[in-house]
């Protein structure tokens, strides 16, 4: 099983920017499909982006198109969430997702039942 423990949360202010990143260990980095979730208050968690194993293939919900980058560093086990243009909106808890072992191409974004390790979290909060 992977571990992974995310950071990079904070306070901005809407328009700010903020990178998240999520350390990986335990499993071969490499060898999993990873992504972001968040959980708003009172919300179901719900997803973010998603990257390929070779970090060739990017998805994202339609909400952060073009203003968040998922990218990682398969030589560091690292994984990046860049945000930008942050808005009221996009305050949650995000959290890192290693999708299980069992999952296949990233073609369609992985559902919170096919993720096989999680990061505790990490708050953003983005005031207008």
């Amino acid at each position: 099983q992977v571990q992974l423990v995310d950071s990079g949360g904070g306070l901005v202010q809407a328009g700010d920017s903020l990178r998240l990143s999520c350390a990986a260990s335990g499993r071969t980095f490499s060898n999993y499909v990873m992504g972001w979730f968040r959980q708003a208050p009172g919300k179901e968690r719900e997803f973010v982006a998603a990257i390929g194993r070779a970090g060739l293939r990017t998805l994202y919900a339609d909400s952060v198109k073009g203003r968040f980058t998922v990218s990682r560093d398969n030589a560091q086990n690292t994984l990046f969430l860049q945000m930008n243009s942050l808005k009221p909106e996009n305050t949650a808890v995000y959290y890192c997702a290693c999708a299980g072992s069992a999952f296949g191409l990233l073609t369609t974004p992985p559902r919170p039942s096919e993720i096989g390790s999680w990061g505790q979290g990490t708050q953003v909060t983005v005031s207008s």
